[in-house]
């Protein structure tokens, strides 16, 4: 049994302790936002914020996560509205086959909470380790300039 606060609310799960967060948070907490791509921590596409900090959910186990803050895809969103950062992915249309969007977002998510105005430089160091099949970067950049704009 883990109890788990993941996207403000707590919830206990019976789930082994050394179960990466990942399968936690699809298969027993049903939020399928976060995704499975390499299951090696490489891709990006698994990221969620453990206490505001982006961690691969695939190679951390739940044991890690008991008693933090787990924020996923699904908890940006406040009252009906959209993060700046969904937002702006959106209005960029950074995305086109969606896989790695979630990851995307809540990496760049990290990045503008501990650098609100990142260059274009930072923004790219800042998201490396994200891939993105459909190689859609340049609209990745542009989104999250937008959202640092936004955020000042």
């Amino acid at each position: 049994m883990a109890r788990l606060t993941i996207n403000g609310k707590t919830q206990d799960i019976n789930v082994d302790p050394n179960t990466p967060l990942l399968w936690a948070i699809r298969e027993q907490v049903g939020l399928t936002g976060t995704k499975y791509g390499c299951g090696e921590g490489q891709c990006g596409a698994c990221t969620v914020l453990l206490d505001g900090k982006p961690i691969r959910s695939c190679r951390t186990p739940v044991s890690s996560a008991a008693g933090k803050r787990i924020t996923t895809i699904e908890g940006l969103e406040q009252d009906g509205r959209l993060h700046p950062v969904q937002q702006a992915f959106l209005d960029n249309e950074a995305f086109q086959c969606g896989y790695c969007t979630p990851g995307m977002i809540m990496g760049a998510v990290a990045l503008l909470t501990s650098n609100p105005r990142p260059s274009e430089q930072e923004i790219l160091r800042g998201m490396q380790g994200h891939i993105c099949r459909c190689g859609t970067y340049q609209r990745i950049v542009a989104a999250v300039e937008q959202a640092a704009n936004r955020n000042g």
